[in-house]
């Protein structure tokens, strides 16, 4: 895919000098180093995190995903690394470590980082390191409050589906990381039928159009030393970026009762797209925003179409018509 981006409403070298949005600035770098154990905002009493019970929280998961139970059975969450899985290759051993650290950072949900690789050649052995933060800053929304009057369900509630929605990201980099047949957990053959299903020739129009938006975003945000290839790379980047959000914020919903469509979806996840791209770094940020407009339109189409091509053959039944009456 190579289409022909529009250089519409080109900054001056003046305005180069300031990019505007960029995805750090977006979202924070969350050093691994950081820790909360309380938090209070202006008007709301302190809370200490410890209050909520480990086994109450991975009981929530369970009920939903016995996959994922099996990956959190073992893991504390201290912010420390322990060891979920090793499977061997020829060769050599893959070995899988996460570590899961509940604290307050801002106002950002969650965030799985994905896998530090660390090679033991005299061991022969690969250990990939996946790091996941839980954020529970809606800990006091009246919507939850009204659902979950105790203070201590309503955190396990709110950590749980964080959790399982940051999980849902894991366990798709694990499939993809760890050795054919070793990292096939439901979710992860789940998402892979979403992702052949946006890849079809059915859904060509729709993914072409998409992509286009993505492309030309890529180039606003692009510095003058990116080359097409980079530019692609980056493009492809963020539409899996984007499937990978649809499929675990709509899985996350329907687990935990909280369900949000195509719209809401591709409305949040059109900016962040945007973002990730470079921001207006080559453009006018009016004509930036024009894009990322575009582009969530193009995904509402293409989500759609995704789900209405994955239900399952069975699902379509037969029109059965009435029996003419033979008196």
């Amino acid at each position: 895919m190579k289409p022909n981006a529009r250089k519409v409403g080109q900054k001056s070298d003046s305005q180069k000098d300031n990019p505007g949005l960029n995805v750090q600035d977006s979202y924070g770098t969350v050093p691994a180093s950081s820790s909360a154990s309380c938090f209070c905002h202006p008007g709301v009493p302190y809370l200490d995190l410890s209050i909520f019970r480990e086994a109450g929280v991975k009981s929530l998961i369970k009920k939903r995903s016995k996959d994922m139970y099996r990956l959190l059975q073992d893991v504390r969450f201290d912010g420390k690394y322990h060891r979920v899985k090793c499977v061997k290759s020829p060769g050599w051993v893959c070995c899988w470590d996460l570590a899961v650290r509940v604290e307050f950072f801002g106002k950002m949900q969650g965030v799985a980082i994905y896998p530090k690789r660390k090679v033991l050649k005299s061991e022969k052995k690969i250990v990939y390191r996946f790091l996941i933060l839980v954020n529970p800053y809606e800990l006091w929304e009246e919507e939850l409050v009204s659902k979950f009057w105790n203070i201590q369900e309503r955190l396990e509630y709110l950590i749980a589906r964080i959790l399982f929605h940051e999980c849902i990201h894991v366990m798709i980099a694990l499939g993809k990381i760890l050795p054919a047949g070793f990292g096939e957990t439901d979710i992860f053959l789940e998402f892979r039928k979403i992702l052949e299903t946006a890849n079809s020739e059915k859904l060509g129009a729709e993914r072409r159009e998409v992509q286009f938006r993505l492309w030309n975003l890529a180039v606003f945000g692009s510095s003058d030393e990116v080359d097409e290839e980079g530019l692609l790379r980056c493009v492809l980047e963020i539409y899996e970026f984007l499937l990978n959000e649809k499929y675990s914020i709509q899985k996350t919903g329907k687990a935990f009762g909280c369900p949000m469509g195509n719209k809401r979806v591709a409305g949040k996840y059109s900016w962040m797209a945007a973002v990730k791209a470079g921001g207006s770094r080559q453009v006018e940020k009016k004509v930036w925003e024009t894009e990322s407009r575009r582009l969530r339109r193009a995904l509402v189409t293409f989500f759609d179409t995704i789900d209405r091509e994955s239900r399952p053959e069975w699902k379509k039944l037969p029109e059965i018509k009435p029996e003419k009456n033979k008196d």
